[in-house]
């Protein structure tokens, strides 16, 4: 080109990489019988296509151009240069590609329907034209410009702008000659010309922090071995089986001696036969989508499709869960939908603007977690949401998702004050939006995935969390019972002697016990932030500290509901939980420990084995009170049945032995203890071990028959009909 003549418009914003259509300038155009291909080439000498076509560069800029004969050109042609260093170098050019997302596709995707958008969305390798390369899109409707970057182009946006496909936001390009494993990022051009360098939203793999880039993750060649697991899942009653959860933060279960962490296939060969001795019938995973910060536990995601890197590749974590499965151990992930982190590479301001959250900080900010909002109004942000739920289930045979935080979702004016949320359109505090969610992401997974289990941490009386959608409930499985951990704790808080002014908080959890699909859970947040370990909780001297907690751990593996319990509570571990170290193992050295993981053991097979103790969890004709009402001696007893079969618990909550202590039973008989807690075996004192009593004809508490038994001090029998 001569010196006078200008550049034309559309060429200036190719080189200064703000051209909203790529397209219409890069690659071959015909006109007449002509052909022109144009193409940006940085750090280079010459170039030619096909090795026989000159490339002239236009003086002064990085753009190169061909124009002949139609006919001359052979396609799919490569770009051959020589680059400034000298290397020669050879690529198909990626402008010569037509779109590659469908048009059925992106019509799911904008009307919020397209339940496995990780599959069109993010980076995935294909195969166009015979040649291979790696497919790139992502949504952001209201930026200029959007290119892929990477090593393969030095990290400049100019080499590689992506194609607007309408008025979806979606934008795509094919990059041939790059493969899997591939680092990359998108760069976002926003209206207000400022840049934004942005991990993938769909991204499959990311860098190990504190790199925040996305990976093209490698196709999976794991080869699963649960099918029978998985079938049997399906056919499930899952409401009447067993359900006994080991929750885990996977970074500080068990570290190497070094400090560093366990891989996923470390802990699959540690955790699972650990997790299978103790008799779990489920692991809970605290959040393993990738996060940029350790100490948020994974609860700042900003890979929602990503398992993180730092514990091994995508292929290791199913391992991990396929192993799990072969030893008959279910795994529920903590999913996260409820807020995302402000980093600049997340969702934060992804296009330049509120595309994911909310504008309004009334609608778009949690003030307390310094977070942001998903904007449940717009189409695209719950499908991306839905597709996220999608992906774990699919592609790493998830059993189920435990949602957190459900109450900050439901709830517009959740922690904050007057003038500081926007009513919805009746005026009330519900977000209606949240509300349709959650009923649809509900619905489908259960309809798509039987057997599979959702559940929700949700702190508030919010009615019909546990019932299906089509009766005006949220639609998930079960619901963590948060007002019975609390009661229960507050009360076990108390001093032995003050317990019987409290009383009403064991017995009230039966009130509304029944209402909801309940989990019993003592989770994470129950030994952290200056609450005390499990054990320290517990009132009185070590002795009794610890029999407190054996007490309490019998009595909730009685209780209706399904159990969780944090890791390291089940060995009583006596410092609060800190997620940068290892759990205290070597406290398993000492009796006392080692005497309470040997009563979780024994409480899990004692209820995994009876049915009395797992079929009616969530209907009122399993449970039955025998004595609520002695308060004076802190006592407290009740019936767990299944038809004709009975399961008696009695508790004493005193250090103080009750002698020739006499209960009402169901019917005539010989009645046996099937577990003591104050057992030697777990470090108690042994009181209270005749193994047998025969019902007398005595009547007591509504009741034709009943026995006489000692009571060991702070001490939970459990007894049935021989």
């Amino acid at each position: 080109m001569s010196a006078n003549k200008p550049l034309s418009e559309d060429l200036i914003k190719i080189i200064e990489a703000r051209h909203h259509d790529p397209f219409s300038i890069l690659g071959a155009h015909q006109h007449d019988d002509k052909t022109t291909v144009t193409v940006f080439l940085r750090e280079t000498l010459s170039a030619s296509i096909n090795n026989s076509l000159a490339l002239n560069r236009i003086e002064g800029t990085d753009i190169f151009q061909w124009t002949g004969k139609t006919e001359q050109l052979k396609n799919p042609y490569t770009i051959d240069r020589i680059a400034s260093n000298g290397d020669k170098v050879s690529n198909y050019d990626p402008y010569y590609f037509p779109p590659q997302l469908s048009d059925y596709d992106l019509h799911l995707f904008s009307e919020g329907k397209h339940w496995h958008a990780y599959r069109i969305l993010g980076a995935h390798p294909r195969q166009v034209d015979g040649i291979n390369g790696i497919l790139f899109a992502t949504w952001a409707p209201s930026a200029q410009r959007v290119s892929v970057i990477g090593n393969f182009n030095q990290w400049d946006g100019r080499c590689h702008p992506m194609r607007a496909l309408g008025s979806t936001g979606v934008w795509e390009l094919f990059v041939p000659d790059i493969s899997e494993g591939e680092i990359y990022k998108f760069e976002i051009k926003a209206q207000d010309d400022s840049l934004h360098a942005k991990m993938d939203p769909y991204g499959q793999q990311a860098e190990l922090r504190p790199s925040t880039a996305s990976i093209v993750a490698k196709t999976s060649q794991h080869q699963w071995a649960d099918a029978d697991w998985m079938d049997k899942r399906e056919k499930a009653d899952w409401l009447h089986q067993a359900h006994s959860v080991y929750e885990v933060h996977m970074g500080s279960w068990k570290r190497n001696d070094n400090g560093d962490f366990l891989t996923y296939r470390e802990m699959a060969d540690q955790m699972v036969p650990y997790v299978k001795e103790l008799g779990f019938t489920h692991i809970e995973l605290l959040p393993i989508t990738e996060h940029p910060l350790d100490i948020s536990w994974g609860y700042q995601t900003t890979g929602y499709f990503a398992p993180t890197s730092r514990f091994g590749s995508p292929d290791d974590f199913r391992y991990f869960i396929d192993q799990c499965h072969q030893n008959g151990i279910g795994i529920i992930l903590d999913w996260v939908p409820g807020h995302f982190p402000k980093d600049a590479h997340g969702l934060a301001r992804f296009d330049g603007s509120a595309l994911y959250e909310h504008a309004d900080p009334r609608q778009g900010e949690h003030q307390d977690w310094g977070t942001y909002i998903f904007n449940y109004g717009r189409n695209e942000v719950t499908n991306f949401l839905l597709s996220s739920a999608f992906y774990w289930l699919e592609e790493f045979h998830i059993d189920g998702l435990r949602v957190d935080a459900v109450a900050s979702m439901l709830y517009l004016d959740y922690s904050r004050e007057e003038g500081q949320w926007i009513p919805n359109e009746h005026g009330g505090r519900e977000n209606l939006e949240v509300i349709k969610f959650l009923q649809h992401m509900n619905t489908v997974l259960h309809k798509e995935h039987p057997g599979c289990l959702i559940s929700a941490e949700e702190s508030t009386s919010y009615p019909m969390v546990s019932r299906p959608a089509h009766m005006g409930g949220l639609g998930f499985s079960m619901k963590w019972n948060m007002g019975w951990m609390h009661d229960t704790l507050e009360y076990m808080k108390q001093d032995a002697i003050h317990r019987r002014y409290h009383h009403d908080s064991l017995t009230f959890g039966l009130l509304y016990a029944f209402t909801e699909n309940f989990i019993l859970p003592f989770s994470h947040d129950e030994v952290v932030h200056g609450k005390k370990s499990m054990v320290n909780k517990m009132p009185g001297d070590e002795w009794q500290r610890f029999a407190n907690l054996r007490l309490l751990y019998t009595m909730m593996w009685t209780y209706p509901g399904k159990k969780l319990l944090f890791m390291g509570c089940e060995f009583a571990q006596g410092t609060e939980w800190n997620c940068e170290q290892s759990l205290d193992w070597y406290t398993l050295d000492y009796p006392l420990h080692n005497g309470m993981k040997s009563l979780v053991s024994d409480l899990n097979k004692l209820y995994t084995s009876n049915p009395v103790l797992y079929s009616y969890e969530f209907e009122p004709q399993g449970f039955e009170w025998l004595d609520c009402n002695d308060r004076e001696q802190s006592i407290l007893s009740y019936i767990r049945k299944n038809g004709e079969q009975h399961i008696l618990s009695i508790f004493n909550f005193t250090p103080i032995p009750r002698e020739n202590y006499r209960i009402g039973v169901p019917e005539a008989g010989t009645y046996e203890i099937i577990l003591n807690s104050d057992s030697e075996f777990y470090g108690g004192s042994n009181l209270g071990n005749n193994a047998e009593f025969t019902s007398q004809d005595i009547p007591w508490s509504d009741r034709s028959y009943s026995i006489e038994l000692n009571l060991p001090p702070l001490a939970g029998l459990i007894l049935r009909k021989k």
